[in-house]
């Protein structure tokens, strides 16, 4: 039976630290080294470009946006938009499967 949320709730590192201390086992101190190493190290391959590919998750990539042409809404005055990096995350199949089925991933 699929799953349909109440109320929309948000996921905190903490919630992450905590989760990580109920099901390994380390202490809690340990546990926010495991996550904060984990978040710091997917942070630098992406600032390098790298692409982040966690089977069954997804993929994380920064792509480059080029300048464009955009306007201001409130007085409508031309402008330029300047070129960026942006992060893109591309869920897998099994995610969006347990998304959409409910069944665990």
């Amino acid at each position: 039976m699929p799953h349909t949320p109440t109320a929309s709730r948000t996921m905190t590192k903490a919630d992450l630290v905590e989760r990580v201390y109920e099901q390994v086992g380390f202490s809690k101190k340990e546990a926010a080294e495991v996550v904060e190493s984990v978040f710091e190290s997917m942070k630098q391959a992406l600032e390098q470009g790298d692409k982040i590919k966690i089977s069954g998750f997804g993929n994380f990539l920064v792509r480059e946006k080029a300048a464009r042409r955009g306007r201001n809404p409130q007085t409508s005055e031309a402008l330029v938009i300047p070129s960026r990096r942006v992060l893109v995350f591309k869920p897998s199949q099994v995610l969006k499967a347990a998304l959409n089925d409910g069944s665990p991933a």
